[in-house]
């Protein structure tokens, strides 16, 4: 019967709809409370959809042990899956973007969509780097892939820009390489040092030329205090 029910599901998500559990109930011939019963909610039926449409991609693994070949092969592998139910990832996308506003208004009235596997899968990718980052450097590196694997990749990439398949395939490879070897980069020029860090290491400055009788314009402390003095007189 679940099976049943997503194959409706997609289907009307592939049709450009955002279906209610009761849409889907109504497509796949079944009782509303059968339906509510696989699936609670509108949040839980698209999640559940999404899942299926990804399927093969969220079990992708890889024996190479370079992460550029490695992000390669991801994006070679899941592009292809994610054109083919575009359609379906959009659709959750909307729905996503509805949760947020109702969310912000007040007005979400269900638990919000989960969404998230491009972080476990990016993260898998770059994996040889692991223990070669700052944990900081492979979270911000991540995090920059993940700007151009998904569907809202696909939104910038053929929609906006009118790319086909292939060629947005080609830019998200281009960028995350580069991601990769500007982070390696990085890292092997010496750690990049954390803002709290460098807002400590000014002040500890400020500290030791206020004790060395040293303004941080240059101006000796004592000196100005004569000067004023002076003047006074």
């Amino acid at each position: 019967m679940r099976r049943i029910m997503l194959d409706a599901a997609m289907g009307l998500m592939q049709s450009g709809l955002i279906p209610s559990v009761s849409d889907v109930a109504g497509a796949a011939q079944v009782s509303r409370a059968t339906a509510y019963r696989y699936f609670p909610t509108q949040a839980a039926l698209i999640q559940a959809a999404v899942d299926e449409a990804l399927g093969p991609i969220l079990a992708w693994n890889s024996d190479s042990k370079d992460p550029e070949e490695r992000v390669t092969e991801l994006v070679t592998f899941a592009y292809p899956r994610m054109e083919t139910y575009e359609a379906t990832l959009k659709a959750a996308l909307r729905l996503a973007l509805d949760q947020w506003a109702r969310r912000h208004a007040g007005m979400l009235g269900e638990a919000p969509m989960v969404r998230g596997h491009r972080i476990g899968l990016l993260n898998s990718a770059v994996q040889p780097l692991k223990g070669k980052l700052t944990p900081e450097g492979f979270e911000r590196l991540t995090q920059g892939m993940s700007l151009i694997f998904g569907t809202e990749a696909f939104v910038v990439l053929k929609d906006i820009w009118g790319l086909d398949r292939k060629r947005a395939e080609e830019v998200a490879l281009w960028t995350c390489h580069a991601l990769i070897q500007a982070a390696v980069k990085e890292e092997s020029a010496g750690r990049r040092p954390s803002p709290s860090a460098m807002a400590g290491k000014a002040m500890t400055g400020k500290t030791v030329a206020l004790k060395n009788g040293v303004r941080s314009h240059g101006t000796p402390v004592a000196k100005r205090s004569r000067a004023k003095a002076k003047q006074a007189g």
